[in-house]
């Protein structure tokens, strides 16, 4: 009987000039109910609801003895009990091209920049997709030249890695999303802004990425006022978009800010469908849809297609690296990046925790000489941060230990030539050059070999 009703549902949505109808038989909160559509939509599939101000698009997040569940892709100001509510064929397929470079779009593909509309490609793309198949896939390739010293001297990045960018608010986050927009050796970047603030959107464009950025760039934008739905959303369709380069055989640059809000969103989504709270509130699916999310960035495949090498922020409650989806997306990552507070403080930017930070492409993407010069860095860091409150109050003595001495002569010297401000860029073998010669002067001879 299920099945005549699926081969009859079907059957209806391909005759002409037809539409499949239900009604609102209530709403409580962010959920609607609607009847009369239970066996014509399924999850995830859309529907348009009648209502005083224009029809709002809804999207089907739950089934229930009491009819169809639906959340808006906007509000339900206008929309009443009773209302006509029918299954719309919009989908989640967008047809990437390549004239959406220096375009700002929302969630939806829509344009949000005043160029006109965007030019439809030829082949459409679903924007929930599943990641590729693990086997089909290339190794990581070569180092990703970013041309921010603390990333390619301590925490290289390379082709078809996925690194997560950990910080609470305020420590510098988007201003280095910015510096790597500008700077890194990619063919197309593509900027997820999720749950942005809305005065930020412009400042973010016209100052931090500016017209050298732009003119590289696909920014898919969603403001914090908007609907979960259209939040959630942002962050796949940028995914999409950078799966459509990375299928012509570009180096893309995925930067999605921030994963955090995603996972908000779909927290409200899953509690207004009914799903149960778990840690933090956050329910079963937020921790089922972040890998689906994440994994879709990466190496591509054998077949010689491009890489996508994703970087995604995560905005740790009250610096609580701990946080759950914090601990969720560092457990997915190829090396995380964690921004501290006291370090923004002091004025270093970008305000790196260079011991707290990690690449799991190490040693590999350094040369034997590069990792040389990385490990006796870190071993000087440790061993001045681990002495620094004797230094401090004075009860170190001059000359008792010879590493912690050069420890002291070398932290002053490269925490400034760490700082690097917004619009600067070093290549990276200027920036080892300079680290190798601070670890000179600092009494420390760093064997090179070949």
């Amino acid at each position: 009987m299920h099945t005549a009703f699926s081969n009859l549902s079907k059957l209806a949505r391909s005759v002409e000039d037809t539409r499949i109808a239900g009604e609102v038989a209530s709403i409580t909160g962010l959920t609607l109910t609607v009847t009369g559509l239970t066996r014509a939509l399924g999850i995830g599939e859309r529907c348009m609801v009648a209502g005083r101000h224009g029809p709002v698009m809804g999207e089907v997040v739950g089934l229930g003895p009491d009819g169809t569940h639906v959340l808006p892709f906007g509000s339900w100001d206008g929309v009443a009990a009773g209302v006509a509510v029918t299954a719309c064929d919009a989908g989640d397929l967008i047809r990437p091209d390549a004239s959406w470079v220096g375009r700002v779009m929302d969630a939806l593909g829509r344009p949000l920049d005043g160029g006109g509309p965007l030019h439809d490609g030829p082949e459409a793309r679903r924007v929930r997709a599943g990641p590729p198949p693990a086997f089909q896939r290339r190794r990581v390739g070569d180092r990703l030249d970013t041309r921010i010293k603390t990333f390619d001297i301590f925490t290289p990045l390379c082709r078809g890695q996925r690194m997560g960018v950990f910080a609470g608010s305020g420590v510098g986050k988007s201003t280095l999303m910015a510096m790597l927009a500008r700077n890194a050796q990619a063919d197309v970047i593509v900027i997820g802004l999720v749950g942005e603030r809305g005065r930020e959107v412009q400042d973010f464009i016209q100052q931090d990425l500016g017209e050298e950025g732009m003119s590289r760039a696909v920014l898919v934008v969603s403001t914090g006022d908007e609907a979960p739905l259209m939040r959630r959303q942002a962050a796949w369709t940028a995914t999409a978009v950078a799966e459509h380069f990375r299928d012509e055989g570009k180096q893309v640059l995925l930067l999605v800010d921030s994963v955090t809000r995603f996972a908000m969103a779909q927290r409200e989504i899953g509690l207004a469908g009914g799903e149960p709270p778990t840690t933090k509130g956050y329910p079963p699916t937020v921790f089922a849809e972040l890998p689906q999310l994440l994994e879709r960035a990466g190496p591509g495949n054998a077949g010689g297609a491009g890489d996508i090498t994703g970087l995604y922020t995560v905005l740790v409650d009250g610096d609580d690296m701990n946080d759950p989806v914090a601990d969720a997306v560092r457990g997915i990552m190829d090396g995380h990046v964690v921004l501290d507070r006291r370090i923004a403080e002091g004025g270093r930017y970008p305000a790196v925790d260079l011991l707290k930070s990690i690449s799991r492409m190490l040693p590999d993407c350094h040369s034997g000489a590069e990792y040389a010069v990385l490990q006796a860095a870190r071993r000087l860091l440790a061993k001045y941060y681990d002495m620094e409150e004797l230094i401090r109050i004075g009860a170190y003595k001059p000359g008792s230990h010879p590493e912690t001495d050069a420890a002291i002569r070398f932290f002053e010297p490269v925490e400034a030539f760490l700082r690097q401000r917004k619009h600067e860029a070093l290549h990276v073998n200027e920036a080892f050059a300079e680290v190798y010669r601070l670890l000179g002067e600092a009494g420390i001879q760093v064997e090179l070999g070949e």
